[in-house]
């Protein structure tokens, strides 16, 4: 299952990650930024470090899960 990574920093420094489940593929990079500006100017969310103050990367993470039968 593919995640979009929506990566910010807080105001003390931490690092905030934000996931979403089977985001469109292959992912619009000036689609993602943007959203991830909106995020930012809007103040959106709120961490245990503190606001959101910046943002850091984005990234798709593909995980591969196989049952094995037992």
């Amino acid at each position: 299952m593919k995640r979009l990574e929506l990566i910010f920093e807080n105001e003390m420094g931490g690092n905030v990650t934000l996931s979403l489940d089977e985001p469109v593929y292959p992912a619009n990079p000036v689609a993602v930024s943007s959203a991830m500006d909106t995020i930012v100017a809007q103040n959106a969310f709120r961490s245990a470090g503190g606001d959101i103050v910046a943002k850091k990367a984005a990234r798709i993470v593909d995980r591969t899960v196989e049952d094995i039968e037992i």
